[in-house]
């Protein structure tokens, strides 16, 4: 029974201590986005890294890391920068890239679950280029 008392007192600990945090890291909040879609290499790297066909490197690895907690959740993690940079980056593929676009949603989401969720986002993404 002490055992019991004991595993339950350490798992109530460790969800305590273990929250999560409320937003994402912000430390690459200044990155230059603009620097990244315009050149189709960092660009090419960062998609290369997110379909596994490449190397990653720390920042794309976090992106990697985060994108499915993000779709699934609205981005609620997401500082405000995250937020207005992850709309320039999607206006960018949808409008100018779509062939990425697709490549990405087949992996990220293979079953249209956040495109449906998302259409009206979408939808003035599109109307804005």
């Amino acid at each position: 029974m002490k055992s019991v008392i004991l595993v339950a007192l350490i798992c109530l600990a460790a969800v305590a201590w273990g929250k999560p945090a409320t937003t994402y890291t912000d430390k690459w909040d200044n990155i230059n986005i603009d620097e990244i879609l315009e050149s189709n290499r960092l660009l090419k790297g960062y998609v290369d890294c997110l379909l596994d066909r490449g190397r990653c490197t720390s920042d794309a690895k976090t992106l990697k890391e985060t994108l499915p907690d993000a779709l699934e959740h609205d981005c609620n993690k997401c500082t405000p920068k995250q937020k207005s940079g992850s709309d320039k980056v999607i206006s960018h593929l949808v409008n100018k890239r779509p062939d990425l676009w697709k490549e990405l949603s087949v992996k990220y989401d293979p079953n249209n679950i956040y495109q449906e969720k998302y259409k009206d986002k979408l939808q003035t993404i599109k109307v804005k280029a």
